[in-house]
């Protein structure tokens, strides 16, 4: 393309038999500089736009978590349906029947005949990790002095985020106290 734009600027020279050559070196060096500011404009929209996708799979990585998370501790106590995780976790039963029907496709997720569902093993670890995330996080908040209820929903926002070199540390600091 750097080449097209330097090319057509010695033709513009030799066409015209014009005798200014400070004139085409202007020409050709402005063409350069709109080319690699062209370059530098579509390089930085393609970061937007990368940064912007890491952002929705993030968004969707946490709440495919939650739906997973919530669908294991619910199974604790019984059968689930997806009105039992609509029910749960306060959310319609159509966002619920779409994020079903999406941890289903991504084989996270079974469900049966009678729409009972059933974690697959990926669904399942994903789900054990996550919960056993919640429950030492919140005790290591509490043990700080954080009341139960506050502890408990900044486990739940923390849980999704934080790396599993912190959560490690974390997790062996806690056994340490133990």
């Amino acid at each position: 393309m750097r080449r097209n734009f330097v090319s057509a600027a010695f033709l513009l020279l030799i066409k015209c038999k014009l005798n200014a050559p400070d004139l085409i070196f202007s020409f050709i060096c402005d063409t350069i500089h709109l080319y690699q500011a062209k370059i530098y404009f579509q390089s930085k929209n393609i970061l937007s736009e990368n940064q912007n996708r890491e952002k929705v799979m993030a968004k969707i990585q946490e709440s495919g978590e939650m739906y997973l998370e919530t669908i294991y501790v619910l199974s604790k106590k019984g059968p689930v349906r997806s009105t039992d995780v609509a029910e749960h976790m306060g959310y319609s039963k159509p966002s619920i029947s779409r994020a079903v029907g999406l941890l289903k496709s991504s084989g996270y997720l079974l469900m049966d005949k009678e729409g009972y569902l059933t974690l697959t093993d990926a669904g399942l670890e994903i789900a054990s990790k996550i919960y056993e995330r919640h429950i030492l996080l919140s005790e290591f908040l509490v043990r700080l002095g954080v009341d139960k209820d506050v502890a408990a929903a900044d486990a739940c926002k923390i849980e999704h985020v934080i790396s599993e070199e912190s959560f490690e540390a974390i997790k062996s600091h806690i056994h340490k106290q133990k």
